[in-house]
């Protein structure tokens, strides 16, 4: 494959590799096991990494270390986990098993434990997840959510996890419910604060200090930010450059990415990309090797932000 001349980011932190992995190109139908990646350091467009062991909708459920990417779950009563290094180009393998089968399990780590929270097999859930990065086999019990829930996202520090936002389908109810971990230890969720909306869909990423969420349900360009060591509310950092649900999101320790999503077809291809200490609207930062959403994504930045 012909790589594209790429625009260097002259910034000290930006390095790594994003990984947006599997998702579908139509709605429920056309399950890919594409996996993409993009450096980090420069703009442009992506390229072909390798594939899942098995083509499947994981809508979010992407975590990493500098190391290993992780792919948790999927459409509908999937509960495996995949892994891939991801300094490397090639196919995952096969890590082990989530506790609960399901998809849109909202992922988020620190450099040695990836973590999977809530999801949907017939029902919502509120389980939490982990597992030990470096190793392989299958998920141990962290704890709970404050609510059980789907479709959310979830962000990390090196030290705290954030699930945001999600839904319920009975009564049909999207949550801005911001729920906090300390990821080393185990234990159920505490509330962190709120989303300015209530939202799904939606897709979070971070440096070690902000967690932001993007996009969402109705097809939103909006992106809110919190400072992940406080507690409190989320504030409006400003716009994706097109509004869309179920992209794929990933960070380094400066610039935070969003790339393919919007429900309604056709999915898009776009890539847009932020820096996270300042405010603003997003920048064209490429495109995926084609359109395509609900996939799940993770970066090797600072022990996988997405």
């Amino acid at each position: 494959m012909k790589i594209l001349p790429h625009r260097r980011l002259h910034y000290s932190g930006a390095a790594g590799r994003g990984l947006y992995a599997g998702g579908t190109i139509t709605n429920y139908l056309g399950t890919i096991s594409a996996i993409d990646y993009v450096e980090l350091a420069t703009t442009g467009n992506a390229s072909d990494f390798g594939d899942l062991t098995q083509g499947r909708v994981i809508g979010s459920g992407g975590c990493a270390s500098s190391t290993r990417g992780l792919f948790a779950g999927g459409y509908e009563s999937i509960n495996v986990i995949d892994y891939v290094t991801i300094a490397s180009i090639g196919n995952a393998t096969d890590f082990g098993n989530l506790i609960t089968a399901g998809y849109s399990r909202m992922g988020c780590s620190s450099s040695t434990r990836g973590v999977f929270g809530g999801g949907y097999n017939g029902g919502m859930s509120a389980v939490i997840d982990y597992v030990t990065i470096a190793s392989t086999g299958n998920a141990s019990d962290f704890g709970d959510l404050t609510l059980a829930r789907y479709s959310g996202t979830a962000c990390s520090s090196p030290t705290r996890g954030l699930f945001l936002g999600g839904y319920k389908e009975a009564p049909a109810t999207a949550y801005n419910n911001i729920d906090y971990i300390t990821i080393a230890s185990t234990g159920n969720a505490t509330d962190f604060g709120d989303l300015i909306a209530a939202m799904l869909y939606n897709q979070g990423c971070a440096s070690d200090t902000r967690g932001l969420s993007g996009g969402g349900s109705g097809e939103v360009s909006n992106i809110d930010y919190v400072t992940i060591a406080t507690t409190g509310n989320a504030s409006d950092f400003g716009d994706l450059t097109l509004g869309r649900a179920n992209p794929g999101s990933f960070s380094s320790l400066i610039l935070g990415v969003w790339c393919g999503g919007i429900y309604a077809e056709p999915h898009t291809n776009v890539i847009d990309y932020i820096t996270i200490a300042s405010t603003g609207n997003a920048t064209d930062f490429g495109d995926l090797t084609f359109a395509k959403m609900w996939g799940a994504s993770c970066s090797s930045a600072h022990g996988g932000l997405a």
